[in-house]
């Protein structure tokens, strides 16, 4: 019974997230629409995610699940608070984060170190590099967790990068748990088919447009008080 239960809300989260994500990144940055998009997106995909890992963790054991759908949850519930947090300066939920995500790439390198020992490449469907792949992810997100507590605050730009990477990044999980991750569920001929990565694609190029503009506003706003600076001088200068 509760398998059924934990299953049933995984589709239902997965359904509903992924929908709610795709239609959160069309819509204009910082309008309302947005954010009620940005929430259902954030609570059905913590509820996929976690439905996944405990299934996977007390259910039916599946390393793989347990490690993907911590990462997944972690990186929707600190990329969901950073854009909602009036806060600059970590707390205790950011370093509880940091030894999970840790704990989460540790154990991910850990068992593709196993597996690659034993001379295994694929076990239950899941190739043994992916290990090295998720676990990689997951200590990249640790670094970046230590370096934040380690200055002790988050600047406005900081803040947007961080909700920006981690959760397109959970979308861009989640829809490829759905396809090619459930591809037995589509006909046979529609497999192979290249616009069901459409979504993929749009995700990700989404994600990278993102960043640019907001690294090129930087670079402009640096450029700008540069110049500012260097007039100020100059003007004092000539007046001296």
């Amino acid at each position: 019974m509760l398998f059924n239960i934990l299953l049933l809300a995984h589709i239902c989260g997965a359904v509903v997230g992924i929908t709610a994500g795709l239609l959160a990144m069309l819509l204009r940055k910082g309008s309302g629409i947005h954010s009620a998009a940005g929430t259902v997106f954030a609570v059905s995909l913590l509820v996929m995610s976690g439905s996944a890992a405990y299934i996977a963790a007390f259910l039916k054991p599946s390393p793989s699940n347990v490690i993907v759908g911590t990462l997944t949850f972690y990186m929707v519930a600190t990329g969901w608070r950073v854009a909602r947090r009036k806060e600059t300066v970590p707390t205790r939920f950011d370093s509880i984060a940091f030894f999970v995500i840790l704990l989460d790439g540790v154990a991910s390198i850990t068992f593709g170190l196993k597996e690659a020992l034993a001379g295994v490449m694929v076990k239950n469907g899941v190739p043994t590099p992916m290990y090295f792949v998720f676990g990689t992810i997951a200590l990249l997100f640790a670094m970046s967790d230590a370096r934040m507590i380690g200055r002790g605050s988050l600047d406005r730009p900081q803040r947007m990068r961080r909700h920006i990477v981690r959760m397109s990044l959970a979308l861009l999980l989640a829809i490829f748990s759905l396809f090619p991750g459930q591809a037995r569920i589509f006909p046979e001929a529609w497999r192979h088919m290249m616009v069901f990565y459409v979504a993929h694609i749009f995700v990700l190029v989404s994600m990278l447009s993102w960043l640019w503009r907001m690294r090129t506003r930087k670079l402009r706003a640096q450029t700008t008080r540069i110049q500012q600076t260097y007039d100020v001088t100059t003007a004092a200068v000539k007046a001296g």
